[in-house]
């Protein structure tokens, strides 16, 4: 049961990065797949550098009472279209957004279905 838990969320993801690139302009996915395999590699990015820029920069989060995670995740959301093909995000003010419409996105979807 875990797995396929694991495996709808991926799939509910994907859905949502799919939806944010067809409402922001700056934002690219080529399709279905592509936004699978994107989502996929957020998630790796996530956990392998994102921790780190997360400790960073968290003087800067804290003065800004949480609002620097908006940047933080734009910047994670950028360098993971660097390394999948057919996803691009051109630009940082469209990675905010992205990134700030996919959490909200992502966040609906997964109450609607789970």
């Amino acid at each position: 049961m875990p797995l396929l838990h694991l495996i709808l969320v991926w799939i509910v993801s994907a859905l949502a990065l799919w939806i944010v690139a067809r409402i922001i302009p700056g934002i690219e996915v080529r399709n279905f797949w592509t936004a699978l395999a994107a989502t996929a590699m957020i998630a790796i990015v996530d956990f392998t550098i994102g921790w780190l820029v997360r400790i960073v920069v968290l003087p800067l989060t804290i003065l800004t009472f949480g609002l620097f995670e908006l940047a933080v995740n734009a910047f994670l959301l950028k360098v993971a279209s660097l390394f999948t093909p057919g996803f691009k995000v051109q630009g940082i003010l469209n990675a905010i957004l992205g990134s700030l419409v996919l959490t909200v996105l992502t966040f609906l979807l997964r109450r609607l279905v789970f």
